[in-house]
C-alpha cells in the first residue's frame, strides 16, 4: 500500500484502541448498574476518554510506524548490498570464463522479464533473479585451462566443465539467503528430455526457475559472439529456440519466451556487440 501505511503499526494500535474503547464502554457500563439510578447515556468522562483513546492511538502508530520504515529502509538497504556482491562474483566470473562483463547482467534482466510474463511475482522472483545472477558460479571450481579452452573439450574435460552444476550446491549450500536460489545453478543445464545434466531431470521434474532460464541462457549465448564462433541474427536464434521444444526446452515456457520477444522488441538482441 502506500508509503504511510504500516501494518505492524496498525494492528498494535488497532489492539489498544480496541481494547481500551471496551475498557472505557464496559467500564463505565459496569459502575452506572452498580449505582441506583445509574444512567446510561454517554458521559463527559466518556467523550475525553475516547479522545484520550484517539489521540494516544495515533500517537503509537506514528512511533511504530516510524520504526517500522526505518526496518524496512535497513532491509532494503541490506538487499542491496547482498545483490552488489552477487553481481560482483557474477561479474569476476564473466571474465574468466571469457563472457562479455554485460552477460550476466543481461541473462538475469530478461530472465526477470520472462518469470513475470509467467505470472511469477514476490519472493519467488528474488529467487529465480538471485540464482540467474550465480547460475554459473560452480565454474568457479573449473580449472582454467579447460574454463578459458577456445577449442572444444575433450571428453575428460567435458567430465570436469559438467561438475560445475553440483559445485555450485556446495559454494551456494552453506550461505542461508541463498539456499532457496540454487534452481538455476544446480538445474539449468537439465533438459526437458531427460538428456541433461548433472541428474538427467526429465519434464516438470526440473524446477520452473532452470527451465524459465535455460531458455534465456541460450538465446543469450548463441546471440554473442565467442572466440571460435560469431553471433547469430535474432531470428535464426528464435528459430533454434523453437526446434528445442519438447526437447531442450520446456514447451510452454518456450510459448511464452517467443510472446515476450514478440511483444516487447526492445529484448531483443539485434546488433550484439563483438567480444
Amino acid at each position: 500500500m502506500g508509503r504511510w501505511w504500516f501494518p505492524a503499526a496498525a494492528r498494535i494500535t488497532g489492539a489498544y484502541a480496541a481494547f481500551s474503547i471496551v475498557w472505557i464502554f464496559v467500564g463505565d457500563r459496569l459502575a452506572n448498574s452498580a449505582a441506583p439510578g445509574g444512567a446510561q447515556r454517554l458521559t463527559i468522562e466518556d467523550t475525553k476518554g475516547l479522545l484520550f483513546v484517539a489521540l494516544s492511538s495515533l500517537l503509537i502508530y506514528v512511533l511504530v510506524g516510524q520504526s517500522e520504515a526505518h526496518r524496512r529502509r535497513s532491509a532494503r538497504e541490506q538487499q542491496a548490498a547482498y545483490d552488489e556482491t552477487l553481481m560482483g562474483w557474477a561479474a569476476a566470473l564473466d571474465v574468466r570464463d571469457h563472457s562479455t562483463a554485460a552477460h550476466t547482467a543481461r541473462v538475469t534482466d530478461l530472465t526477470e522479464q520472462l518469470a513475470r510474463s509467467l505470472g511469477i511475482e514476490g519472493r519467488e522472483l528474488v529467487r529465480i533473479r538471485r540464482g540467474a545472477t550465480l547460475h554459473d558460479i560452480g565454474k568457479m571450481g573449473v580449472p582454467d585451462e579447460i574454463l578459458r579452452k577456445d577449442g572444444p573439450l575433450t571428453d575428460a574435460e567435458w567430465v570436469l566443465m559438467r561438475q560445475h552444476p553440483d559445485l555450485a550446491v556446495q559454494f551456494l549450500s552453506g550461505v542461508n539467503y541463498l539456499r532457496d536460489a540454487l534452481d538455476i545453478p544446480w538445474c539449468h543445464h537439465e533438459k526437458w528430455d531427460g538428456t541433461g545434466y548433472p541428474r538427467g531431470l526429465v519434464g516438470t521434474d526440473i524446477p520452473l526457475a532452470a527451465r524459465i532460464f535455460a531458455v534465456i541462457d541460450v538465446y543469450d549465448a548463441v546471440t554473442s559472439d565467442r572466440p571460435y564462433r560469431r553471433a547469430l541474427p535474432h531470428a535464426d536464434v528464435m528459430a533454434l529456440v523453437h526446434d528445442g521444444r519438447d526437447t531442450h526446452f520446456d514447451p510452454e515456457v518456450v510459448d511464452a519466451f517467443e510472446r515476450l520477444m514478440e511483444t516487447t522488441p526492445a529484448l531483443r538482441r539485434v546488433n550484439p556487440l563483438p567480444l
